[in-house]
């Protein structure tokens, strides 16, 4: 599958989608088995390390990723089954606030994203070319069902980048 258009998503996603390979499905497969192998190998201490006063924990950087893939997999469901409804954006501090991610072991939060992205897997597989095509709106922006899938892909690529540069 080639990479999505500049058009088929906003600006700002390009530093999400730029770190994609064209085998966005090949990247999202792997993605579900090495990513939860990669935090197993974090200790539960460190993932209560944030490098910064105001920055995320490494627990609270994988519960936004998880909150994250679920908003965009249902955008992704929705633009594909045609719903011409306006779908909102999120605030992720406020996902994070309230969510109590650093309550739960890091194991049950890689467990978790394991799950989750098995799950959209089986969506993301079924998506015809003309469903990949698809655009809707989403956040006040134009975007396809093709590009949500690089930006999961690449979303995730960003924030591991981030837990191995920073915090390990």
């Amino acid at each position: 599958m080639n990479p999505p258009e500049s058009n088929e998503y906003a600006p700002y996603y390009s530093t999400y989608v730029d770190t994609v390979s064209e085998n966005v499905m090949g990247e999202l497969e792997h993605q579900a088995t090495a990513f939860p192998e990669f935090l197993k190998s974090i200790s539960e201490e460190k993932a209560f390390y944030a490098y910064a006063d105001g920055k995320w924990t490494i627990k609270e950087i994988v519960g936004h990723l998880i909150d994250t893939e679920r908003i965009m997999s249902y955008r992704a469901l929705a633009i594909s089954r045609k719903d011409k409804t306006l779908l909102p954006g999120f605030d992720e501090n406020e996902y994070v606030k309230n969510a109590c991610f650093n309550d739960r072991s890091l194991n049950s939060l890689a467990d978790e994203f394991a799950a989750v992205r098995k799950s959209n897997m089986f969506l993301f597989k079924s998506f015809s070319e003309e469903d990949l095509s698809s655009m809707g709106t989403a956040s006040e922006k134009n975007v396809s069902v093709k590009a949500l899938l690089y930006i999961i892909a690449g979303h995730l690529n960003h924030h591991k980048n981030i837990i191995t540069e920073r915090y390990l």
